[in-house]
């Protein structure tokens, strides 16, 4: 590959990433990039509605971005630091009910 088809290649790589930023309508294609799903795990989801997308004409498959980003952000994992404020908060709050003095 030459110095010429490499920097056309990125250029298309840019061009491609800044109109999928400017998209709140997405494709197919889009969301595959856009999550670094493959495109037959995407399809397993959209078969099993497990992730929200639309069917307008009863053919295409678009998804709305502020949905995806939502799903992408479900079942967050508590940070090893929030895990021990809440196991402390919660030995407060046990030792306060023993507590013989309200």
């Amino acid at each position: 590959m030459t110095d010429l088809e490499k920097i056309a290649e990125q250029l298309n790589r840019v061009e491609r990433n800044t109109l999928l930023a400017a998209k709140n309508v997405l494709t197919f294609d889009d969301v595959a990039l856009l999550t670094g799903l493959s495109k037959s795990h995407l399809y397993k989801l959209t078969s099993t509605r497990q992730i929200p997308f639309y069917k307008p004409n009863g053919k295409n498959v678009f998804f709305d971005r502020s949905e995806v980003e939502d799903w992408l952000r479900q079942n967050r994992a508590t940070t090893e630091q929030e895990a021990q404020s809440m196991a402390v908060a919660r030995e407060v709050k046990e030792a306060q009910a023993w507590s013989p003095i309200r």
